[in-house]
């Protein structure tokens, strides 16, 4: 069993400990608790450890315990041991973690780097916006250099795969209309008119907005976080110093499938609303024949073409929101988190901004 190598003397109420010997991890730990108790009962420490002749971490933890990493106190006499001491001291002062300065509270400076922020922000997207319409501008007369077979790709991702979840939505949402409209339709006698209603929302509002949720949920964070990956792993950078555009080969396809599938996922979402409200106004007592006769009256074909534009010009918004987001990730971890999180914020944030300047221009037009 190890044995304590240390000898305590009190002298003119002052402690006087004593090491000596090889004072290595086991001797430490049998060591240490009589050693820090009696250091604990005295007012003054004396430390010498001058006699030590073998000294380890777990060593040199008990004497710098005892009387402190910057106490004066007999060092040992050992070159090894003084050595082994002076690296455990050395690791210890840079192990403490540095203290950063306190922040002062600055609302003046804090509003200028936001605002800075912002500014540089917004000009970064107004250079891609530009880039993006040169690069298409070059296409549009050599549209062979498009590349069809990643076009065709984001189309499926984009379309095909989202017609169940538009379709259950639809489907819902015409249930949902039918039914909370049915209450006050009923106290005026004015239920015949549910169809009226429901579709006129659906095919120039409800639709198209529901469908751009869908793409800017599915699409869009699946666009940045594609191109954020992309960017993590300087591929964009690897296509850049082959010579390749990013903008032509990763962003183009996107945007143009994200706008050409929106129409249709909008259609979509109106005819499974129109079903839903159908199978309500079934319940109420009213037949098929009558709810069609109520959508030809009210519903025209500008109501759907109007509903359709908005749908294209809400996924162009999305495909270029996903877009600038992950080519503007940066390179930690958490890059690719958050340029999905900016996508889908901004593409819900861009399309509350397009409806309500389409119902603002609707509204002018008389339409």
């Amino acid at each position: 069993m190890p044995i304590e190598l240390f000898t305590a003397e009190t002298q003119d109420g002052r402690l006087h400990l004593r090491f000596s010997g090889s004072l290595d991890r086991e001797t430490a730990a049998a060591s240490w608790e009589a050693a820090h108790r009696a250091v604990q009962r005295a007012g003054a420490v004396t430390l010498d450890a001058s006699g030590v002749t073998h000294l380890d971490a777990g060593g040199a933890s008990l004497l710098v315990s005892l009387a402190g990493a910057e106490g004066e106190w007999n060092e040992p006499a050992d070159p090894a041991a003084r050595g082994a001491l002076a690296r455990f001291r050395t690791g210890l002062e840079n192990a403490k973690p540095s203290v950063p300065p306190p922040r002062r509270f600055r609302p003046i400076g804090a509003l200028g780097a936001y605002t800075l922020g912002f500014l540089n922000r917004f000009g970064q997207r107004l250079d891609f916006l530009g880039e993006t319409v040169i690069t298409t501008a070059k296409l549009v007369p050599r549209p062979w250099k498009l590349r069809g077979a990643e076009m065709l790709r984001h189309l499926d991702e984009a379309g095909t795969r989202a017609f169940p979840l538009c379709m259950l939505l639809g489907l819902l949402i015409g249930v949902i209309l039918a039914f909370q409209s049915s209450v006050p339709m009923r106290q005026f006698g004015a239920t015949i008119f549910i169809p009226q209603l429901v579709g006129i929302s659906l095919t120039r509002e409800l639709g198209p907005l529901l469908a751009g949720v869908i793409l800017a949920g599915r699409t869009g964070s699946a666009y940045a976080a594609e191109l954020g990956t992309m960017r993590v792993n300087e591929e964009v950078d690897a296509l850049e110093t082959m010579g390749l555009d990013p903008t032509a080969w990763l962003v183009i396809p996107r945007i143009i499938a994200s706008t050409l599938v929106m129409p249709a996922l909008a259609m979509v979402m109106n005819v499974m609303g129109l079903i839903g409200m159908g199978i309500v106004m079934a319940t109420l007592g009213f037949p098929p024949v009558a709810v069609l006769n109520q959508l030809q009256q009210w519903l025209s074909v500008g109501d759907l073409v109007g509903g359709l534009g908005k749908a294209a010009a809400f996924g162009l918004a999305i495909g270029y929101v996903g877009c600038v987001a992950g080519l503007s990730a940066g390179r930690g971890p958490r890059a690719v988190g958050d340029a999905a999180t900016s996508a889908v914020v901004g593409g819900i944030v861009s399309l509350v901004v397009l409806d309500g300047i389409f119902a603002i221009l609707f509204f002018r037009l008389g339409w």
